[in-house]
C-alpha cells in the first residue's frame, strides 16, 4: 500500500489503543461474568479480525482503514484475553502450582514471540500475504477451540458490590495499601517508561551512530526474542535454586546490566553490545513477569482479579507514550546517548525499589492479603 512512517504510525495506535481504552471496563466485565466465557469470546473477536483480513485480501479490497479498523478489533480480543487469563489461572491450578503455570504461559508466548515473525517473514517472502492470514485465521481458530475446552469453575464474585468506581477505588487501595504490590506496581511503572525512553532512540542511533544496516538492527532486535525464551525455560531452575523474594529482583538487575551494556555501545561503537543487551532484556525480565504475576495472584482476592489485571495493564501501557516522548524529545535536543543514559537512570531506580521492598525479603509466596 505504500505506507510511508506516518501511516506506519496510525496503524500502531491503532492497535495499541485498546489497551487503554478497554483494559479498565473489561477488568471490571472480568469480575462478573464467566472468564472462560470472555476469554472464548475475545479469542473470537481475534479471529474475526484475521478472517476480516483475509477476505479483504482474497477480493483485493485491503486498505489502510480497513487494516487500521481490523487491528483495532483485534487488538481489543488481544486486551479481553489478556486481562482475563490471568484471572482465570488461579481457578485452574492448586496455590502452590502458580508460579509453574505461569512459567509455562510466559514459555509459550515468548516462543510465539520470536518464531512468530520470523515464520510470517519466511511465509510472505515465499508465497506472498494471503497464505500467512490463512496460518493466523487457523490458529487462531485452533485457540478459540482449546479455550472452549477448559473445564468451567466458578469463578464469579460473590459479592453484590456494582458500583464501578468503588470497584476501581477498592482495587486502587488493594495496590497501594500493600506492601507488597504497591513496590511492584511502581516498579513496573518506572520499568515501562525507562524500556520506551531506550526503544524511541535505539533505532536512529544504531543507524546514524553505529552505522548498522536494517537487517543488523532486526537481528539485534530478534535477540530480545531469544532471551525471552531461554529466560522462560531457565525460570523453573532458577525459582527453585533460590528464595522467591531473590527470585523476584532477578528481571530489575538484568534490566540495569542490559542497559548499561547498551550504553557501552557509545563508548565502543558496534553492533555487539545492543545484541548482548536486547538478548539480557529478554532473559530477565520473563521471570520478573512470571514471579510478579504469580505474587499477585497470590495475594489478590478472587474477585478482584480481574480488576487489578486491568489497572496494571492500563498503567504500563499508559507509561510506555510517556517514556516514548521523552525519549524521543530528550534525544532530538542533547542526542541519543543522553537518552541511553536517562534510560539506565530508570532501570536503577526501579532496582532499587524493589531491592528495598517487602516483596524482596520475600522467602516463598504469601498468604492472601500480606
Amino acid at each position: 500500500l505504500k505506507a510511508g512512517p506516518g501511516e506506519v504510525g496510525l496503524l500502531a495506535t491503532a492497535q495499541t489503543l485498546p489497551s487503554l481504552l478497554f483494559s479498565i471496563p473489561i477488568g471490571l466485565l472480568a469480575d462478573r461474568v464467566s472468564k472462560r466465557l470472555l476469554m472464548v469470546l475475545a479469542e473470537g473477536l481475534r479471529a474475526a479480525a484475521f478472517f476480516g483480513l483475509l477476505l479483504a485480501l482474497l477480493t483485493d479490497q485491503v486498505s489502510l482503514p480497513l487494516l487500521a479498523l481490523l487491528g483495532f478489533m483485534g487488538a481489543a480480543g488481544t486486551v479481553g484475553f489478556s486481562v482475563s487469563l490471568p484471572a482465570m489461572v488461579p481457578a485452574l491450578v492448586p496455590r502452590d502450582q502458580l508460579v509453574a503455570a505461569n512459567g509455562r504461559l510466559e514459555l509459550a508466548r515468548s516462543m510465539a514471540f520470536a518464531a512468530g515473525p520470523a515464520l510470517a517473514g519466511a511465509l510472505v517472502s515465499w508465497a506472498g500475504g494471503s497464505p500467512a492470514f490463512v496460518l493466523a485465521t487457523i490458529l487462531s481458530l485452533a485457540a478459540l477451540l482449546l479455550i472452549w475446552g477448559l473445564p468451567k469453575v466458578h469463578t464469579e464474585p460473590t459479592h453484590q458490590q456494582r458500583n464501578i468506581f468503588k470497584e476501581l477505588r477498592e482495587a486502587a487501595l488493594e495496590v497501594w495499601q500493600s506492601k507488597l504490590q504497591r513496590p511492584i506496581f511502581i516498579t513496573a511503572i518506572i520499568w515501562n517508561i525507562s524500556w520506551f525512553v531506550m526503544q524511541s532512540v535505539y533505532v536512529p542511533f544504531a543507524v546514524n551512530s553505529l552505522g548498522l544496516t536494517a537487517q543488523q538492527v532486526g537481528f539485534t532486535l530478534g535477540t530480545y526474542g531469544v532471551g525471552m525464551v531461554l529466560g522462560a525455560l531457565a525460570a523453573p531452575r532458577v525459582l527453585r535454586s533460590m528464595k522467591f523474594g531473590r527470585a523476584i529482583v532477578v528481571g530489575p538487575i538484568f534490566s540495569v546490566i542490559a542497559s548499561a551494556t547498551m550504553l557501552l555501545a557509545v563508548i565502543w561503537p558496534n553492533g555487539v553490545f545492543p545484541t548482548l543487551a536486547f538478548f539480557f532484556f529478554g532473559v530477565g525480565p520473563i521471570i520478573w513477569t512470571i514471579t510478579s504475576t504469580a505474587l499477585r495472584q497470590a495475594i489478590t482476592p478472587q474477585n478482584m482479579l480481574g480488576r487489578m489485571t486491568a489497572l496494571y495493564l492500563t498503567v504500563n501501557m499508559g507509561a510506555r507514550p510517556l517514556g516514548a516522548a521523552i525519549g524521543g524529545s530528550i534525544g532530538s535536543i542533547w542526542g541519543e546517548p543522553v537518552s541511553l543514559l536517562l534510560a539506565l537512570a530508570g532501570f536503577t531506580l526501579q532496582a532499587l525499589i524493589i531491592f528495598g521492598s517487602a516483596a524482596h525479603r520475600l522467602i516463598h509466596l504469601p498468604q492472601q492479603n500480606q
